[in-house]
Order: C-alpha cells, then structure tokens, then sequence
C-alpha cells in the first residue's frame, strides 16, 4: 500500500507541475493572420514587432514592403491595433513613410516613467537606408537611426527625430557634418523588435534599445558585426551608445531586464557556425558587457528572437524567449521559460513546424502571452495568443 501510495502521489505531482509553475490549469491557444501579402497592396510584410500600449492596447508593427520582400526597397512601416486583448484588430494604417526608399526595424517601446508624459509615451524607433545592405557595407550608402513619438497610445505621432549621430558612428562627412566618426560604422539596425524600460535600481527609468552595427570594409563570415546598444537617461533629450559586444558577427539583438537588475542581450551570430545564440549581461544598465557566451540550450538558424519578462500568476519572475528552434533552417517557431534568470529553460512549447522566422513577444491585459510571428520569409505575419497553462502543458526538461 506504501509504494501504491507514492506512486499515485508521483503522478499527481507530474500532473500539478504545470499549475504548480504557473499557477492555472484551463488551456488556450489562439491564432490568426494580421499581415498577409497582398493586403493593403504590399506585396510582402516582414520584421514583426508588438508592445501593449498604456491603454492596454495591443500595437504590432511590421514592415510593408510595397514591391516584395526583399530587404532593400521601397518599405513603410504599418500598424494594426487590438482593443479586446487580441481578438480583432483594426485596419492597416501607416506609421512610417520614407516615399520611395526604405523605413523600417520598427523598435517600440512604452515610457512610463517620464513626469512630463504621467499618461505614458510611446517611443518608435527605426532606421532608413538610401541603398542596400550589401552596398551600405561597401560604403555606397547610408544608414540613419531615428524615432517618432506618441502620447495618445499610437493613435497619433510626432514628426521624425534624427538621432544618427548619437546612435550610430558613421563616418560620412560628406553628407553631414556630424557624422565623422573615425570607427566607420556602415550598417546599422534597430533591435527588430521591442525595446525596453529598465525598472530597477539605480538605472530605473533608462529606455534601452538594442541595436547592432557593421564597422569598417566588409570582412569574410560578416566578422565586421557587432551587437550593442544605444540608451537615454532622460527621456529622449540625450543619448549614449553602450560598449559594443566582444564577439564578431554579434548582429540582431534583444533585451531584457532581469530578476535582480542586469540587463540581457540575447543576439543572433551572423555568420551561423556555432548554430546557438549569443548572450551577453551587464550590471550597470547595458553601458558595458560583464559577460559574453553561447548558449548551447537555444539552438537557432541565423534569425532574430525575441525575449520577455514578466511575473507568473504566483508572482515568480519568468523569461520567455521566442525562436525558430532548428539549427538547419527557419522553421519551428518555439516559445520557452525560464526560471532562474536564463541559466536553464526547462519549459518549451512549439508553435508552429513549419517554416518560420522573426518574432516578437508581449504580455496581454489579461495576462495571456502573445507571439506575432513570422511564417517563414515570405508567409506573412501571424498572432498567437495562449496562456500559461498551454505553454506548460506540454513539458520538456532540456538538456543541461
């Protein structure tokens, strides 16, 4: 009767863990196309990005790309609104126009700790090019960094604000004065994804946007790559670069604060040898990179991901980190948590095996998680919303 007795008790335990972490038990999962080809005449959207407004309102932004998907060309930035936590969506409209060249790496962020903005600001960062990446690395081009603003949750937004020459340093005199910077940094992007708001500590209120830079000539594996960012401590008014990352061909990079105030960046290795993502910590905001390694638990292609905060219903801190999970090719968009601040990821959930691509993560109103998602690179862009209770039903213990 003994061992009757623990065994049942085992397998209650296996059945409450999910409960036990997350704290429900009804599951649900839900998801529906927001940007497909061919709507509003865009021949192709890419490079997802969603934030939750101060109204609660759910923002995913895209690119439009007018003539296809390719990288360079003519691209808006577009924007659909959810009123009721991700059930219906409002039309397409634009954000960002740059007439026949590109805008795009749309970087959203909420400022919710500016004393002049009590009702929150929302900040849109993103680039613009007047040639192609591979152009731009040749010098035959420029890349620009700039913002608008919006104090009405997304429903109106200020004029452009350049800001290249305190984000980005470019050596291009010829073009603008200000931008003589002996470190010739060529390309330059913008997360894609959101950006964040530190919250803790002495760095509290600082707007930390992740960013990546080419520096010099082209170099063999894109070894002239490097992650970093760009931050503000005062709302807007100036700006800082962090250290750049110590690691060639660190690129497409994303942030999170974590449990005790470090930041994290969780990057992607451009030239795609070792097949898992980088991930850097600060302790002193993201200004300077204490620590720099490869995370052999995330496996990835070389593609964006998106990485999250936020408290589970029984107020444990938890990281969720969004990827294509395939070290072969962009497929199997995969969503895990992490309870000890990325040391381990003892949950994952797959969203979706087939192709896969960009992505980017948020925390509804109601607490249910959201991915807007790419279906590969020319599948259109998706939403996907589930609760905890889903992305822990179907538990795998990773690897150590």
């Amino acid at each position: 009767m003994a061992k009757k007795s623990l065994f049942v008790s085992l397998l209650t335990a296996i059945f409450l863990l999910p409960n036990l972490l997350f704290g429900q038990d009804i599951q649900y999962f839900s998801e529906q196309p927001l940007f497909e080809k061919g709507m509003n005449d865009y021949k192709c959207f890419r490079i997802p990005a969603i934030i939750k407004a101060p109204n609660e309102d759910l923002l995913a932004f895209a690119e439009g790309r007018v003539k296809g998907c390719n990288d360079y060309g003519d691209v808006d930035i577009v924007l659909r609104r959810s009123s009721d936590n991700g059930q219906t969506w409002s039309k397409i409209e634009i954000v960002g126009d740059n007439g026949e060249l590109q805008i795009g790496n749309p970087t959203p962020v909420v400022d919710l700790l500016d004393p002049q903005y009590p009702n929150g600001r929302i900040f849109l960062f993103y680039n613009v090019g007047t040639a192609s990446e591979h152009d731009i690395r040749k010098g035959k081009g420029l890349r620009e960094v700039g913002y608008i603003t919006s104090t009405d949750n997304g429903k109106t937004w200020s004029p452009k604000t350049n800001i290249t020459q305190y984000a980005h340093k470019v050596n291009q005199p010829n073009k603008n004065p200000a931008y003589h910077f002996k470190e010739d940094w060529r390309t330059h992007a913008c997360a894609p994804g959101h950006a964040i708001q530190l919250k803790k500590g002495k760095y509290a209120g600082r707007l930390f946007i992740p960013a990546n830079h080419s520096e010099g000539p082209p170099q063999e594996h894109f070894n002239e790559y490097r992650a970093q960012a760009f931050y503000t401590d005062d709302h807007g008014k100036t700006w800082k670069i962090s250290d750049p990352i110590d690691l060639p061909s660190s690129n497409e990079s994303i942030a999170v604060e974590l449990s005790d105030g470090r930041v994290m960046q969780n990057i992607r290795q451009q030239n795609g040898e070792s097949k898992n993502r980088i991930i850097a910590i600060s302790a002193d905001g993201g200004a300077t990179w204490d620590n720099v390694y490869l995370d052999e638990q995330l496996p990835t292609p070389v593609c964006q991901a998106s990485i999250l905060d936020f408290r589970n219903a029984d107020g444990q801190p938890v990281l969720l980190f969004s990827n294509p999970a395939s070290q072969k090719k962009r497929e199997k968009m995969t969503v895990r948590a992490s309870f000890d601040n990325g040391k381990t990821w003892p949950v994952k959930r797959e969203i979706r095996l087939g192709e896969s691509a960009y992505s980017d993560l948020v925390i509804q109103a109601d607490r249910q998680i959201g991915l807007l998602y790419e279906h590969g690179n020319n599948g259109g862009i998706h939403y996907a919303h589930f609760n905890e209770a889903w992305l822990v039903a179907d538990m795998t213990t990773t690897k150590k």
